[in-house]
Protein backbone atom coordinates (compact mmCIF):
# COMPACT_ATOMS: atom_id res chain seq x y z
CA UNK A 1 0.00 0.00 0.00
CA UNK A 2 1.36 3.18 -0.92
CA UNK A 3 -1.45 5.76 0.23
CA UNK A 4 -0.53 9.87 -0.44
CA UNK A 5 0.11 11.42 3.09
CA UNK A 6 0.31 15.05 3.88
CA UNK A 7 3.92 16.73 5.07
CA UNK A 8 4.34 17.42 8.54
CA UNK A 9 2.07 20.07 9.86
CA UNK A 10 -0.31 19.98 6.94
CA UNK A 11 -3.85 19.09 7.57
CA UNK A 12 -5.79 16.32 5.03
CA UNK A 13 -9.24 18.02 4.93
CA UNK A 14 -10.27 15.53 2.12
CA UNK A 15 -10.30 12.95 -0.62
CA UNK A 16 -12.47 11.81 -3.21
CA UNK A 17 -12.77 10.08 -7.19
CA UNK A 18 -12.61 13.01 -9.61
CA UNK A 19 -12.57 13.32 -13.48
CA UNK A 20 -12.80 15.78 -16.36
CA UNK A 21 -16.53 16.30 -16.63
CA UNK A 22 -18.76 15.24 -19.43
CA UNK A 23 -21.34 16.66 -21.16
CA UNK A 24 -25.16 16.25 -20.42
CA UNK A 25 -27.17 18.26 -22.68
CA UNK A 26 -28.06 16.34 -26.14
CA UNK A 27 -26.11 19.02 -27.97
CA UNK A 28 -23.20 17.85 -26.56
CA UNK A 29 -23.77 14.77 -24.28
CA UNK A 30 -20.52 12.42 -23.86
CA UNK A 31 -18.51 14.49 -25.01
CA UNK A 32 -15.99 17.28 -23.99
CA UNK A 33 -13.38 19.71 -25.10
CA UNK A 34 -9.80 21.26 -24.12
CA UNK A 35 -10.25 24.83 -25.94
CA UNK A 36 -8.05 27.97 -25.54
CA UNK A 37 -9.33 31.27 -24.94
CA UNK A 38 -10.73 31.93 -28.89
CA UNK A 39 -12.06 28.55 -28.30
CA UNK A 40 -9.32 26.14 -30.70
CA UNK A 41 -9.18 22.90 -29.56
CA UNK A 42 -5.60 22.68 -28.07
CA UNK A 43 -5.33 18.58 -27.13
CA UNK A 44 -2.68 17.84 -29.58
CA UNK A 45 -0.82 20.86 -28.19
CA UNK A 46 -0.95 19.57 -23.98
CA UNK A 47 2.23 18.19 -23.44
CA UNK A 48 2.58 14.43 -22.88
CA UNK A 49 -1.08 13.45 -23.80
CA UNK A 50 -1.88 10.60 -25.56
CA UNK A 51 -3.77 11.00 -28.97
CA UNK A 52 -7.85 10.92 -28.08
CA UNK A 53 -11.36 11.45 -29.57
CA UNK A 54 -12.40 14.53 -31.66
CA UNK A 55 -15.69 15.10 -31.09
CA UNK A 56 -18.21 17.29 -33.13
CA UNK A 57 -21.06 18.64 -31.20
CA UNK A 58 -24.49 17.24 -33.17
CA UNK A 59 -26.95 19.30 -35.50
CA UNK A 60 -29.97 20.81 -35.25
CA UNK A 61 -31.76 18.23 -36.72
CA UNK A 62 -30.15 15.40 -34.86
CA UNK A 63 -30.71 17.39 -31.75
CA UNK A 64 -34.21 17.44 -32.53
CA UNK A 65 -34.59 13.74 -32.93
CA UNK A 66 -32.81 12.71 -29.65
CA UNK A 67 -35.54 14.45 -28.37
CA UNK A 68 -38.43 13.45 -30.02
CA UNK A 69 -36.89 9.39 -29.22
CA UNK A 70 -36.60 10.58 -25.60
CA UNK A 71 -40.04 12.28 -25.40
CA UNK A 72 -41.80 9.43 -26.46
CA UNK A 73 -39.53 7.00 -23.78
CA UNK A 74 -40.66 9.62 -21.18
CA UNK A 75 -44.46 9.53 -22.14
CA UNK A 76 -43.94 5.33 -22.23
CA UNK A 77 -42.17 5.84 -19.03
CA UNK A 78 -44.65 7.99 -17.51
CA UNK A 79 -47.51 5.39 -18.54
CA UNK A 80 -45.72 2.02 -17.02
CA UNK A 81 -45.28 4.33 -13.46
CA UNK A 82 -48.80 5.15 -13.63
CA UNK A 83 -49.74 1.19 -13.88
CA UNK A 84 -46.88 0.30 -11.19
CA UNK A 85 -48.64 3.35 -8.70
CA UNK A 86 -52.32 2.12 -9.79
CA UNK A 87 -51.13 -1.78 -8.43
CA UNK A 88 -49.64 -0.69 -5.46
CA UNK A 89 -46.26 -0.47 -6.23
CA UNK A 90 -43.56 1.69 -4.74
CA UNK A 91 -42.22 4.40 -7.26
CA UNK A 92 -41.07 7.16 -5.06
CA UNK A 93 -37.77 8.28 -5.50
CA UNK A 94 -35.41 11.27 -3.68
CA UNK A 95 -33.10 13.36 -4.59
CA UNK A 96 -29.97 14.93 -2.42
CA UNK A 97 -28.33 18.25 -2.25
CA UNK A 98 -26.47 17.10 -5.26
CA UNK A 99 -29.38 16.00 -7.37
CA UNK A 100 -28.83 19.16 -10.15
CA UNK A 101 -31.38 20.79 -11.68
CA UNK A 102 -32.31 21.00 -15.64
CA UNK A 103 -31.42 24.72 -16.58
CA UNK A 104 -27.88 25.33 -17.74
CA UNK A 105 -25.94 27.97 -15.81
CA UNK A 106 -24.03 28.91 -19.16
CA UNK A 107 -25.44 28.15 -21.91
CA UNK A 108 -22.10 28.38 -24.01
CA UNK A 109 -20.40 26.56 -22.37
CA UNK A 110 -22.69 23.65 -21.32
CA UNK A 111 -25.41 23.08 -24.09
CA UNK A 112 -23.35 24.86 -27.80
CA UNK A 113 -20.24 23.87 -26.46
CA UNK A 114 -19.01 21.47 -23.28
CA UNK A 115 -14.98 23.13 -22.38
CA UNK A 116 -13.53 21.07 -19.20
CA UNK A 117 -10.08 23.27 -19.77
CA UNK A 118 -10.48 26.79 -20.83
CA UNK A 119 -6.30 27.73 -20.85
CA UNK A 120 -4.36 30.09 -23.06
CA UNK A 121 -0.56 28.88 -23.56
CA UNK A 122 1.50 28.45 -20.55
CA UNK A 123 -1.25 28.84 -17.63
CA UNK A 124 -1.77 26.15 -15.51
CA UNK A 125 -4.81 24.45 -16.45
CA UNK A 126 -3.35 22.87 -19.58
CA UNK A 127 -0.62 21.45 -16.99
CA UNK A 128 -3.31 19.08 -15.28
CA UNK A 129 -2.73 15.48 -16.06
CA UNK A 130 -4.67 13.49 -19.27
CA UNK A 131 -5.36 10.89 -16.75
CA UNK A 132 -8.25 12.64 -15.47
CA UNK A 133 -9.79 12.28 -19.30
CA UNK A 134 -12.58 9.60 -19.41
CA UNK A 135 -11.41 9.35 -22.54
CA UNK A 136 -7.76 8.42 -22.73
CA UNK A 137 -7.91 6.71 -18.48
CA UNK A 138 -10.20 3.27 -18.64
CA UNK A 139 -11.67 3.57 -15.33
CA UNK A 140 -12.45 -0.07 -15.46
CA UNK A 141 -8.96 -0.71 -14.57
CA UNK A 142 -7.44 2.80 -13.23
CA UNK A 143 -8.96 6.26 -11.25
CA UNK A 144 -8.22 9.45 -10.55
CA UNK A 145 -8.55 11.34 -7.04
CA UNK A 146 -8.14 14.65 -5.79
CA UNK A 147 -6.77 15.62 -2.68
CA UNK A 148 -7.26 18.96 -0.62
CA UNK A 149 -5.40 19.74 2.17
CA UNK A 150 -5.05 23.47 3.86
CA UNK A 151 -2.11 24.14 2.05
CA UNK A 152 -2.40 22.14 -1.79
CA UNK A 153 -4.75 20.77 -4.02
CA UNK A 154 -3.34 17.30 -5.43
CA UNK A 155 -4.37 14.68 -8.11
CA UNK A 156 -3.19 11.39 -7.84
CA UNK A 157 -3.47 8.12 -9.81
CA UNK A 158 -3.85 4.60 -8.73
CA UNK A 159 -4.80 1.03 -10.35
CA UNK A 160 -8.78 0.27 -9.57
CA UNK A 161 -9.14 -3.08 -8.65
CA UNK A 162 -12.81 -3.67 -8.64
CA UNK A 163 -12.72 -7.00 -6.67
CA UNK A 164 -10.88 -5.21 -3.76
CA UNK A 165 -11.21 -1.10 -3.77
CA UNK A 166 -9.30 -1.05 -0.44
CA UNK A 167 -5.72 -1.61 -2.44
CA UNK A 168 -4.44 2.07 -2.63
CA UNK A 169 -1.32 2.78 -4.86
CA UNK A 170 -0.79 6.30 -5.13
CA UNK A 171 1.00 7.83 -7.84
CA UNK A 172 0.53 11.64 -7.77
CA UNK A 173 0.36 13.04 -11.07
CA UNK A 174 -0.57 16.88 -9.87
CA UNK A 175 -0.42 19.56 -7.47
CA UNK A 176 -0.64 22.84 -7.02
CA UNK A 177 -0.95 25.59 -3.56
CA UNK A 178 -4.26 26.63 -2.81
CA UNK A 179 -2.85 30.24 -3.44
CA UNK A 180 -3.37 29.10 -7.29
CA UNK A 181 -7.21 28.74 -7.00
CA UNK A 182 -8.46 31.98 -7.08
CA UNK A 183 -12.52 30.38 -7.36
CA UNK A 184 -14.27 27.17 -7.12
CA UNK A 185 -18.11 26.72 -8.47
CA UNK A 186 -20.61 24.22 -8.23
CA UNK A 187 -21.87 23.19 -11.08
CA UNK A 188 -25.22 21.41 -11.17
CA UNK A 189 -26.51 21.20 -14.74
CA UNK A 190 -28.33 17.47 -15.03
CA UNK A 191 -26.63 15.54 -12.63
CA UNK A 192 -25.17 18.11 -9.82
CA UNK A 193 -21.72 16.15 -10.00
CA UNK A 194 -19.34 19.12 -11.48
CA UNK A 195 -17.44 21.72 -10.14
CA UNK A 196 -15.86 24.94 -12.31
CA UNK A 197 -12.00 25.43 -10.81
CA UNK A 198 -10.78 28.92 -11.84
CA UNK A 199 -6.84 29.43 -11.13
CA UNK A 200 -5.34 32.73 -10.62
CA UNK A 201 -3.67 33.30 -13.72
CA UNK A 202 -7.76 32.98 -15.41
CA UNK A 203 -7.46 29.79 -16.47
CA UNK A 204 -10.13 26.72 -14.92
CA UNK A 205 -11.15 23.65 -15.83
CA UNK A 206 -14.78 21.55 -15.36
CA UNK A 207 -14.27 18.18 -13.07
CA UNK A 208 -16.50 15.97 -12.14
CA UNK A 209 -17.56 13.81 -8.43
CA UNK A 210 -19.96 11.97 -7.47
CA UNK A 211 -18.54 12.63 -4.25
CA UNK A 212 -17.80 16.44 -5.00
CA UNK A 213 -18.58 17.59 -1.42
CA UNK A 214 -15.86 16.19 0.13
CA UNK A 215 -13.21 18.14 -1.86
CA UNK A 216 -15.20 21.38 -2.50
CA UNK A 217 -16.64 21.96 0.83
CA UNK A 218 -12.87 22.96 1.70
CA UNK A 219 -12.33 24.83 -1.33
CA UNK A 220 -15.66 27.05 -1.81
CA UNK A 221 -15.56 28.78 1.38
CA UNK A 222 -13.26 30.41 3.56
CA UNK A 223 -12.39 28.11 7.00
CA UNK A 224 -9.33 28.43 9.43
CA UNK A 225 -7.94 24.92 11.17
CA UNK A 226 -8.34 25.03 14.70
CA UNK A 227 -6.43 22.84 16.99
CA UNK A 228 -8.10 20.58 19.25
CA UNK A 229 -5.99 22.22 21.66
CA UNK A 230 -7.45 25.35 21.61
CA UNK A 231 -11.30 24.07 21.82
CA UNK A 232 -12.89 25.13 25.43
CA UNK A 233 -14.17 22.18 27.03
CA UNK A 234 -17.66 22.04 26.49
CA UNK A 235 -15.84 21.84 22.72
CA UNK A 236 -13.82 19.13 23.19
CA UNK A 237 -16.33 17.43 25.05
CA UNK A 238 -18.74 17.22 22.27
CA UNK A 239 -15.86 15.80 20.16
CA UNK A 240 -14.96 12.76 22.68
CA UNK A 241 -18.76 12.19 22.76
CA UNK A 242 -18.96 12.23 19.20
CA UNK A 243 -16.44 9.84 18.64
CA UNK A 244 -17.38 7.32 21.17
CA UNK A 245 -20.56 6.82 19.49
CA UNK A 246 -19.49 7.06 15.87
CA UNK A 247 -20.52 3.44 14.10
CA UNK A 248 -16.78 2.70 13.12
CA UNK A 249 -14.29 -0.25 13.16
CA UNK A 250 -11.08 2.91 13.09
CA UNK A 251 -11.37 6.49 13.81
CA UNK A 252 -8.63 8.77 13.07
CA UNK A 253 -7.91 12.36 14.37
CA UNK A 254 -10.31 14.89 14.63
CA UNK A 255 -10.21 17.95 11.85
CA UNK A 256 -11.86 20.99 12.51
CA UNK A 257 -12.61 24.08 10.91
CA UNK A 258 -14.58 26.90 11.55
CA UNK A 259 -16.47 28.36 9.25
CA UNK A 260 -17.47 31.83 8.09
CA UNK A 261 -21.20 31.01 10.29
CA UNK A 262 -19.09 30.64 13.37
CA UNK A 263 -20.21 27.22 13.19
CA UNK A 264 -17.37 24.96 13.65
CA UNK A 265 -17.24 21.60 11.51
CA UNK A 266 -15.87 18.22 13.09
CA UNK A 267 -14.86 15.80 9.86
CA UNK A 268 -13.40 12.46 11.76
CA UNK A 269 -11.56 10.33 9.05
CA UNK A 270 -12.09 6.55 9.21
CA UNK A 271 -9.06 4.95 7.79
CA UNK A 272 -10.57 1.27 7.17
CA UNK A 273 -12.68 2.74 4.48
CA UNK A 274 -10.25 4.65 2.22
CA UNK A 275 -11.30 3.16 -1.27
CA UNK A 276 -10.38 3.13 -5.09
CA UNK A 277 -14.12 3.60 -5.62
CA UNK A 278 -15.26 5.82 -3.18
CA UNK A 279 -12.52 7.91 -1.67
CA UNK A 280 -11.85 8.57 1.68
CA UNK A 281 -14.18 7.93 4.84
CA UNK A 282 -15.51 10.07 7.88
CA UNK A 283 -17.74 10.93 10.25
CA UNK A 284 -19.07 14.53 10.49
CA UNK A 285 -20.39 16.90 13.23
CA UNK A 286 -21.53 20.49 12.89
CA UNK A 287 -21.46 22.09 15.99
CA UNK A 288 -22.03 25.62 17.49
CA UNK A 289 -19.59 27.51 20.28
CA UNK A 290 -21.36 26.17 23.19
CA UNK A 291 -20.24 22.41 22.01
CA UNK A 292 -24.04 21.87 20.55
CA UNK A 293 -24.50 19.96 17.53
CA UNK A 294 -26.35 21.99 14.79
CA UNK A 295 -29.93 21.14 13.74
CA UNK A 296 -29.78 20.32 10.25
CA UNK A 297 -32.18 22.84 9.61
CA UNK A 298 -29.73 25.75 10.32
CA UNK A 299 -27.08 24.16 9.02
CA UNK A 300 -25.71 26.60 6.11
CA UNK A 301 -24.03 25.68 2.78
CA UNK A 302 -20.81 26.71 3.82
CA UNK A 303 -20.94 24.19 7.15
CA UNK A 304 -20.96 21.55 4.73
Amino acid sequence: MNIWQPEPGETLLGRAPMTFATGAATQVKGMRWFRDTERNDIQAELPGWPEGPVFTPRSTGETAARKTVKGAAMVLGVAVMAVLSSAGGNVSGSSGPDSGKDTPDDLENEVEDFPVMWAAPGTLARTLPWQLDPARSDEKRYRTHAIVTDRRLVVVGLLYHKKDSTIIEDEVLWETPRSNISEVEHRDFKDGNDVKIVFSDGSWCRLSSFRRQKVTGYLIHPFDVVPLDSLTPAQRGAIDNFVATAHARDLGTPVVTRRPSGHYRVEVPVPSELSSFFGSGSRSLVMDTDGVEVPHKDIRPEDL
